[in-house]
């Protein structure tokens, strides 16, 4: 979904037959102004999407911006004033907010992840834990906190993970049997495996043919031995219980990356508003 489908269909869900509200009380031809007000410490995210928003409404809304996606922003603050028809502008106030409010929220919790491993080597990677239909949005924030995205989806690189292994019948068969099919059908995809013990990656590094070796579940000593087998051969991913509390341990390891889920489904809205703006 692009953005401009994504719009599309969140206009249709939320204002339906007529955003009544506005149209039995605000003549058509009205105008007027709003402020985006920052009601919470943060880091800002959305920006862009709230303006594809206004604009998709009315290509000839103003904006005159504040703050910009990234930013560290403070309770008080303004990121933005936008000036169009009042329709316009009570019409996509929800969306933007909402795209905003959630997209602020990612991009703030992974900063803090970012910044708390900031003086080592590992990076911070999202997950599919993702909003139904809102994962181009959510990923987006993930990049403006600082982090780096994984597979977008299924279709974007090859995860070998638990239950693929257990039903193909082991690491070996999995691994040979994923790249006669990727050849067959002339697909250049990355292969990622998940491995459960230093066993698991013995066997991966005995075969090959991979590109990344996941970490799951493993604690940092644990790592630290992985890491030094795979020797650089393959790039390495920890995942799984890291948390705030234990990530530089994780990152002290020297893993490539670190892939936390809680970026996504763990991350709490900033509180924003937008205001009209009375003369």
């Amino acid at each position: 979904m692009n953005t401009l489908e994504f719009i599309e269909a969140a206009l249709k869900e939320d204002v339906g037959a007529g955003d009544f509200s506005t149209l039995s009380c605000i003549p058509p031809t009205a105008r007027g102004k709003a402020i985006l007000k920052i009601k919470e410490d943060g880091i800002l995210a959305g920006v862009a999407m709230a303006q594809a928003i206004f604009h998709y409404l009315e290509p000839e809304a103003v904006f005159t911006l504040y703050k910009k996606d990234g930013d560290v922003v403070n309770v008080g603050e303004l990121a933005f004033e936008v000036t169009a028809s009042v329709h316009t502008i009570l019409k996509a106030e929800r969306l933007a907010l909402n795209c905003m409010q959630r997209m602020s929220g990612v991009a703030t919790l992974t900063r803090q992840y970012v910044d708390a491993i900031k003086e080592y080597r590992s990076e911070i990677l999202d997950t599919r834990k993702t909003t139904p239909l809102f994962r181009m949005l959510e990923k987006e924030a993930v990049r403006i906190g600082g982090g780096c995205n994984h597979r977008m989806g299924l279709y974007d690189m090859v995860m070998l993970k638990d239950n693929h292994i257990d039903f193909c019948g082991g690491i070996e068969k999995a691994i040979e049997t994923t790249n006669q099919y990727l050849a067959a059908n002339n697909l250049d995809l990355k292969i990622e495996v998940e491995t459960r013990n230093l066993d698991d990656v013995r066997r991966v590094l005995a075969v090959g043919k991979v590109h990344r070796i996941m970490l799951d579940n493993y604690s940092p000593e644990m790592i630290t031995e992985a890491v030094a087998l795979i020797n650089g051969q393959y790039e390495t991913e920890a995942s799984g219980g890291i948390t705030l509390e234990n990530i530089r341990a994780y990152a002290a390891t020297g893993v490539d990356y670190i892939s936390v889920g809680a970026i996504t489904h763990h991350a709490v809205s900033m509180d924003l508003s937008l205001k009209a703006q009375l003369s």
